[in-house]
């Protein structure tokens, strides 16, 4: 069964810059995906690309320009109430009263969709328990950590106990600990039988968690597919070579390698290339051959199996490492 069907979802804003005329600036150009009841679904791209528009649509933060979509067995567009009332949202700025203690967030969560007060204290313990926030739930939220906020984001957005839970990179600025804590709950929950939809530009968080996941890029989806198949696109190696980046030797190096038998593809950049040949343990001492014979010093060299950064290189032309998500 799906949980989301959309068809053509497009949004567009209008920007002005200085004094002159407005422009328009197309957010979403015409989203089309499906996802899966019961799976978690990744929205990968890099900041800017649409991730956070399309979402806020899909939760009838902001009405589309133009299509449809269909979220948890409702229309969109037509019954955006009962949309609401199956779905939790996780904003990156989060949801918490930082004056409100994490137990008190929880209680006005619960009886904000409803519950009376007996009801929603019960359901508060719960989720306390089940996200791990006892040490700390009677304590304000202002003096949580970035990690306990995350939790309690979380927390918040199973309240009310949804079909769908949205995550809008859900793992921004945690420390290690902490991600790795995050992505434990968001198992957790699939397990549980709740249908995760996340955003990220994380490409590990993407691979590690995702059961599907769209890449999109300026607005648009440009892949989808489960990791596994999206990396079995790129056949072949990935050789990886760190050059000189201010004495010509990666023109020289792309001029010397472009158009070897061994090489599929080849993506120059400032100091490096990047290489797709096959069998990479056979390409690589060729590769040292010849431009260890036209003089070229390699400062680095890396074999690798093919990325979802290698995917998105193939579909864009650009890494999403490069892409300034930061």
């Amino acid at each position: 069964m799906n949980i989301i069907e959309t068809h053509d979802l497009r949004k567009s804003f209008k920007t002005r810059q200085g004094k002159g005329k407005p422009q328009v600036v197309e957010a979403v150009r015409g989203i089309n995906m499906v996802v899966k009841q019961g799976e978690i679904f990744g929205f990968l791209g890099p900041n800017g690309a649409g991730k956070t528009t399309t979402l806020r649509m899909l939760s009838t933060l902001l009405v589309p320009d133009a299509g449809s979509a269909a979220v948890a067995g409702h229309d969109l567009l037509r019954e955006p109430g009962r949309v609401r009332e199956r779905i939790g949202y996780v904003s990156q700025a989060g949801g918490t009263d930082p004056h409100l203690t994490g137990r008190e967030n929880l209680v006005l969560q619960a009886r904000m969709y409803g519950m009376d007060t007996a009801a929603a204290q019960q359901r508060a313990a719960e989720l306390i328990r089940a996200v791990d926030l006892e040490s700390f739930a009677d304590r304000q939220a202002r003096t949580y950590s970035g990690g306990q906020k995350r939790r309690l984001d979380m927390a918040l957005g199973m309240a009310h106990r949804p079909a769908l839970l949205y995550l809008d990179e859900p793992t921004t600025g945690l420390d290690p600990q902490s991600r790795a804590r995050m992505w434990d709950e968001v198992k957790r929950l699939r397990e549980s039988g709740t249908t995760l939809f996340l955003t990220t530009h994380y490409l590990d968080e993407a691979d590690a968690l995702c059961d599907r996941l769209a890449i999109i890029d300026n607005g648009q989806i440009v892949a989808e597919g489960t990791p596994d198949t999206l990396k079995r696109q790129i056949a072949g190696d990935v050789v990886t070579l760190g050059l000189e980046s201010h004495n010509g030797a990666v023109r020289q190096a792309r001029d010397i390698l472009n158009g070897q038998p061994f090489v599929r593809e080849l993506h120059p950049s400032d100091g490096q290339i990047q290489l797709y040949v096959e069998r990479g343990e056979e390409a690589l001492p060729a590769i040292l051959r010849l431009l260890d014979g036209a003089g070229l010093a390699i400062q680095t060299i890396a074999l690798s199996r093919p990325s979802l950064d290698d995917v998105f290189l193939r579909k864009t032309g650009r890494s999403l490492r490069e892409t300034g998500t930061d």
